[in-house]
């Protein structure tokens, strides 16, 4: 490889550094051109690319792109999967594949400016998809909206009623207590003036007609 075709090679790598969203580098020993076509097809739903590099043109893209974290990965055969999508689909068909062919083991990565160790990308191979997460978070959002509109609707539509019933039977007993008020206080009233014809009565020396007026 002449010096343009190492530039060259160089500047493809720090494009898909720069492009990526996470970077995950295996030691791909044993594996065939074979199976390297079928791992690349399985990552083609995580928008991924799988590529075998050479190390010393990684150090210098690595560089480029400013991602330094890289570079302490890059030792021996060495891999980089540059994951454009989703992150856990990508995760997960490398760890699918790796279990299924004894092949692909881990050395590490990066997702955005972080790097990753080897535990960290089996955690990320065992999450759901993003579609899911998505879905899940939906849902969690959805729930408490749903209840509060089922709250709001039961208040408004139990509010009209006890409006209406207000100006109806409000007024209606209102009439009625303001009756019985009235007809308490009449009869309050006529005790008081029969009091007052009683004693005068007696005042008198005997029943007169104020004590008739009473028993009436």
């Amino acid at each position: 490889m002449n010096r343009d075709q190492k530039a060259v090679a160089i500047a493809e790598i720090a494009t898909h550094i720069d492009q990526s969203e996470a970077i995950f580098a295996v030691d791909y020993r044993g594996i065939s051109v074979a199976q390297v076509a079928e791992l690349r097809t399985k990552l083609r739903d995580a928008d991924a690319t799988f590529k075998v590099v050479k190390n010393s043109l990684t150090e210098r893209a690595a560089d480029q792109a400013g991602a330094e974290a890289l570079k302490d990965f890059l030792a021996g055969p060495t891999a980089l999967t540059f994951v454009r999508g989703d992150i856990a689909v990508a995760a997960k068909a490398i760890a699918d594949y790796a279990r299924a062919t004894q092949l692909l083991p881990f050395k590490g990565g990066m997702m955005g400016q972080e790097a990753l160790d080897v535990d960290q990308l089996r955690s990320l191979s065992r999450l759901p998809s993003r579609e899911v997460l998505y879905g899940q978070l939906v849902g969690v959002v959805a729930s408490p909206v749903t209840g509060l509109v089922r709250t709001l609707g039961a208040l408004i539509g139990g509010r009209a009623p006890c409006r209406g019933g207000a100006r109806g039977g409000g007024r209606r007993g209102a009439r009625a207590a303001g009756g019985r008020a009235d007809g308490d206080g009449r009869a309050a009233r006529r005790r008081a003036a029969c009091g007052r014809a009683g004693r005068q009565g007696r005042g008198a020396g005997g029943r007169g007609a104020g004590g008739r007026g009473c028993d009436a």
